[in-house]
C-alpha cells in the first residue's frame, strides 16, 4: 500500500511540474464543443441467435419457444410453440448506434446479449434482426456470426467460466436501410455545444471564432451553447466553416475536481485541487466476542442432569487515533503523505475526501461514480 501511495504521488507530482502554473492549457476547439444536432441514435432490436451447442435457453423460457415458432411460421412450418426443443436457440437483445450522417448502407457493429437463461452465445448465428429507434420505426437491420470474447464450460458439477460468454459482438453486422443525415448545406446559422457547461469557456470559444473570421459571427448564448452566422463568415456552408474553426487553438481552465469509485477503491485528484485549514483523526475500534462452553456433569446418585454452559468472554481494542493536519492551501500532495503516514487506505481515503468536502475544506467538485 504504501509503494501504491508513492506511485500516486510521484505521478501528481510529475502532473504539477509540466502544467503551467496558471492552469490553463491549450486545447482544440473540436475536442470541447460538439455541433448541436450531430450526435448519434441508440438502436434496439429483439431477435434469436440459432447454432448452438446445446448451450443455448432452456424449455421453461417460454419467450424464446414461441419466437422460434414465430419465425418458422414465416417460413411456412407450423409448429405448436410448446413442442420445440430450444437447446441450440437463444433469445437476445440487439443493440448497436446509428451515427451522425448514417445512409442507407453504412454498416454499423452489434452486440447482441441473451435474455433468457443461455450458458453461452459463442458459435452462434444471430438471424435477421429489424434494429427500431426511440420512435418506434426500423432504421437498420443486423444478421451475422457472433464473436464471443469468452467461454464456459463445465462437467459433473464442475465448470469454468471467462468473461462473459452470453454476450456477443458482429463487426459491421448491421446495415442501415434509413436516411437520417442531417442536411447541414442549407443552413444559415448553427450552435457548438461545450461537452463541460462553463461561462468562461464559451466566452473564449465565442472571442476565438469571431478573431479568426474577423466578425462579430460567434455569439455565446449560456455556459454550453455558441451561436455562429455565416453571414459575413466568408463560408457558404456550415461544413465549411466548421473545417476552418475546429482546429483552433482554444485556452481553457482546468476545473478543480475530485472523482472516487467506492466500488474498486480509485480516488483520482486534480493538480490544482486545494484544501482548507483541517485536521484529521484517523483511529479504528476493534470488537471481538468470543465464546468459551464447559460441561456441567452432577455428582453420583444424584438427581441433577449433564448441561453445557457457554462462557462469554468479550474483548475490545481500540487503536490510538492518529492525526494529520493540513494548512491553508495545502496540495494534493501534502495529503497523500499525510494519509500515507497514517496508513490510511484507499477507501480510507474516500472516506476523508467526503468528509473534508462536507466540513467544507474540499475547494474542488466532489464527484462520485
Amino acid at each position: 500500500m504504501q509503494r501504491l501511495f508513492r506511485t500516486i504521488a510521484a505521478i501528481l507530482v510529475l502532473i504539477g511540474a509540466t502544467a503551467a502554473e496558471d492552469t490553463q492549457r491549450l486545447v482544440k476547439i473540436r475536442d470541447v464543443t460538439s455541433v448541436e444536432g450531430v450526435r448519434d441514435n441508440p438502436l434496439l432490436g429483439y431477435g434469436i441467435v440459432v447454432g448452438l451447442a446445446g448451450t443455448g435457453d432452456r424449455r421453461q423460457t417460454v419467450f424464446t419457444t414461441q419466437t422460434l415458432a414465430n419465425v418458422l411460421q414465416r417460413m411456412g412450418v407450423q409448429i405448436p410453440a410448446n413442442s420445440v426443443r430450444v437447446n441450440n436457440v437463444a433469445a437476445v437483445f440487439v443493440t448497436a448506434r446509428l451515427p451522425a450522417f448514417a445512409r442507407p448502407g453504412t454498416t454499423l457493429d452489434i452486440t447482441v446479449s441473451s435474455v433468457g437463461d443461455a450458458k453461452s452465445l459463442e458459435g452462434g448465428l444471430l438471424l435477421l434482426t429489424p434494429l427500431y429507434g426511440p420512435d418506434g420505426r426500423i432504421y437498420a437491420e443486423a444478421q451475422g456470426s457472433l464473436a464471443v470474447g469468452g467461454y464456459s464450460a463445465g462437467s459433473g458439477g464442475t465448470s469454468r467460466q471467462t468473461n462473459h460468454p452470453t454476450v456477443g459482438r458482429i463487426p459491421e453486422g448491421g446495415r442501415v436501410e434509413r436516411d437520417v443525415s442531417i442536411d447541414l448545406v442549407h443552413l444559415t446559422t448553427f450552435a457548438l455545444l461545450l461537452s463541460d457547461p462553463d461561462f468562461t469557456t464559451a466566452d473564449q470559444v465565442a472571442r476565438t471564432v469571431n478573431r479568426e473570421l474577423r466578425c462579430n459571427a460567434a455569439i455565446a448564448v449560456d455556459g454550453r451553447r455558441v451561436e455562429i452566422n455565416l453571414a459575413g463568415s466568408g463560408s457558404a456552408t456550415v461544413p465549411s466553416l466548421m473545417a476552418r474553426i475546429e482546429n483552433l487553438d482554444l485556452q481553457v481552465q482546468r476545473r478543480a475536481k475530485v472523482v472516487v469509485n467506492e466500488r474498486t477503491g480509485t480516488v483520482v485528484i486534480g493538480k490544482d485541487v486545494k484544501l482548507g485549514a483541517i485536521s484529521i483523526l484517523h483511529g479504528g475500534i476493534s470488537i471481538q466476542i468470543t465464546t468459551e462452553y464447559s460441561v456441567s456433569q452432577p455428582s453420583a446418585l444424584s438427581q441433577g442432569r449433564t448441561a453445557v454452559i457457554g462462557k462469554a468472554d468479550v474483548q475490545t481494542a481500540e487503536t490510538p487515533a492518529r492525526r494529520v493536519e493540513l494548512s491553508e492551501g495545502a496540495s494534493v500532495d501534502q495529503l497523500v503523505g499525510g494519509l500515507q503516514a497514517i496508513g490510511a487506505t484507499a477507501r480510507d481515503v474516500i472516506s476523508v475526501l467526503q468528509a473534508i468536502k462536507a466540513a467544507g475544506a474540499l475547494e474542488a467538485d466532489l464527484e462520485v461514480l
